[in-house]
């Protein structure tokens, strides 16, 4: 029987390219994300190759939701191996416009998914009585905090701290927990980040924060979706047994720990 996974936030970005290397890896994978539309998109696009694929709506930011994701995939897949918790999302703002709405909105998506996801997950891999991996979507802004990204940087922090206490818990059930930190990838979600931070900012231009994060990446050039994938393919299998615990980064060298 092969494998099963689940990786949240999946119809595009960096989630996408994960669920895809995972299926090349040889996982059943159900894909998620709340933007229906766009998760039936993936879904066909990776049946069309060969893969063996389901898509499940859902917001992370419910329990409900996350317990019954994890149902999902047992009910199809017979099993549960990997939850990947990926789905999260941004807000760029200076310090002292952070809203109410928009701490709230951040900590429920980025922090309260990765509580329930991994939740979800462990409850499964206890009644499988088998190990199991729970991989987190931290992020360089886990590690460092930055401006115009407070509250996201802090957001990260948390996934970080839980990633660290889940791990310590859930350890004498054979169950490992990590979480992979991103860089500046060229996704939408950076195009978003560029876009505010110009907004906020006398001198500088569409695409010159983007360009300016990147410039200080040692080895010259900002991460794709491959760069992360690979880094969670490790972190999926069974070469990565030995560890649990860890925020690793994956960024080219800008973020040093």
């Amino acid at each position: 029987m092969s494998k099963a996974a689940i990786v949240t936030g999946s119809a595009g970005g960096l989630g996408r390219g994960i669920a895809e290397r995972l299926c090349k890896d040889g996982f059943s994978v159900v894909l998620h994300d709340i933007n229906e539309a766009l998760l039936n998109e993936t879904v066909s696009d990776l049946k069309e190759k060969s893969f063996d694929v389901i898509g499940v709506k859902g917001d992370v930011s419910k329990r409900n939701d996350q317990f019954n994701l994890v149902k999902a995939a047992a009910d199809t897949f017979g099993r549960l191996d990997v939850f990947v918790n990926n789905a999260g999302i941004e807000a760029v703002s200076p310090f002292l416009e952070i809203t109410e709405e928009q701490l709230n909105k951040l900590f429920r998506v980025n922090v309260n998914g990765v509580v329930f996801g991994t939740q979800a997950a462990a409850d499964q891999f206890m009644k499988q009585k088998t190990k199991g991996k729970i991989i987190n979507a931290c992020s360089i802004a886990g590690h460092e905090s930055f401006e115009m990204l407070g509250t996201y940087s802090a957001a990260k922090h948390a996934v970080k701290a839980f990633t660290h206490a889940a791990a310590k818990e859930l350890a004498k059930y054979k169950i490992t927990v990590n979480a992979y930190c991103p860089g500046v990838a060229k996704t939408k979600m950076w195009d978003r980040i560029d876009e505010e931070m110009v907004k906020h900012s006398d001198d500088l231009h569409p695409g010159e924060a983007f360009e300016k994060f990147s410039s200080e990446i040692a080895l010259k050039r900002y991460q794709t979706p491959e760069d992360v994938a690979n880094l969670v393919s490790f972190l999926a299998s069974d070469d990565s047994d030995y560890i649990t615990g860890q925020a690793i980064l994956t960024d080219g060298g800008l973020v040093y720990r």
